[in-house]
């Protein structure tokens, strides 16, 4: 599955660990200890965010790209 969400990436010191966060999927997030697991567990956690949303019959949002926010 290619991953078209905008992912907002960063370092928190109190979790100690890189921090994903999906806008576009209310909810999504996901961690890990180095920004390539915290990159590819996001991608699971997006997989699984999908399949839910399809068994509840929920809108999944189109991937918009880039969000911009003033």
């Amino acid at each position: 599955m290619k991953i078209r969400y905008q992912l907002i990436i960063y370092w928190s010191e109190e979790d100690r660990a890189f921090i994903v966060e999906v806008p576009e999927l209310a909810g999504c997030m996901a961690d890990g200890e180095t920004y390539q697991e915290a990159v590819q567990n996001a991608e699971l956690v997006i997989q699984e965010w999908i399949e839910t949303a399809k068994q509840l019959e929920r809108i999944i949002p189109e991937p918009k790209g880039r969000l911009l926010f003033t």
